[in-house]
Formats: structure tokens, sequence, C-alpha cells
């Protein structure tokens, strides 16, 4: 009788522990959409730091001479927000949110 308890006992934290697991990253994700964001501030420190602008047509080009014309956040890599959204998140910026139109030295094509 024993060796049949622990037996289920086992396969119970087993089950358990899988879904926990597999809660994990879910919880994650609608943590980040869940919570409101705030956008980022151009004149705080991490924004000056990496140049970024709400609006590519103020990029300081002496400063900053890796801005091209035509990059923007909605085109980089890191912007987290869905196409033909104005605001997305951005790991740089601890997922605060950057203007689709916006820019900063960080900027990284996407993959076509």
């Amino acid at each position: 009788m024993a060796e049949h308890y622990s037996s289920d006992a086992r396969r119970r934290f087993l089950k358990l522990v899988a879904a926990g697991a597999a809660a994990v990253p879910a919880a994650a994700l609608l943590s980040r959409r869940g919570v409101a964001q705030e956008q980022v501030d151009p004149e705080g420190a991490l924004a000056q730091q990496f140049g970024y602008v709400h609006d590519v047509a103020d990029v300081d080009t002496e400063s900053f001479p890796t801005y091209e014309e035509g990059q923007h956040c909605a085109n980089c890599q890191l912007f987290q927000g869905a196409e033909g959204d104005e605001w997305g998140p951005c790991p740089i910026f601890q997922n605060n949110l950057v203007a689709a139109n916006g820019w900063c030295q960080s900027w990284v094509a996407k993959p076509s």
C-alpha cells in the first residue's frame, strides 16, 4: 500500500511541476500585456544615452551618425508592438513603450 501511495504522490507531484512550468511563460506574457506601460521619456538618462526620440525627424544626426533615413522603431527587430501599433514595448527601455516612428541608436533591421 505504501508503494502505491508513493507512486501516486510522485505522479501528482510531477504533473504539478509540469503544469507550473508551462504556466510561467503564459503568466509572463499576460502580465506584460495586462499592465499599463509608460511611454519612454526622451529626457530620461537611458533615452539620452541611446539618442531616443519619439519622432525620427528629431534625430540629432551629428551626435548619432549611424541613423539612416527609413530607420524607425516599427521596423526595428527590438520593437515588440504589432504591425500598425503607434506604440510598442522595447526591451532596451525595460519594455516601456516607444513610438513606432521613434528611433534610437540600438536600431537593428528586422529580418526579412
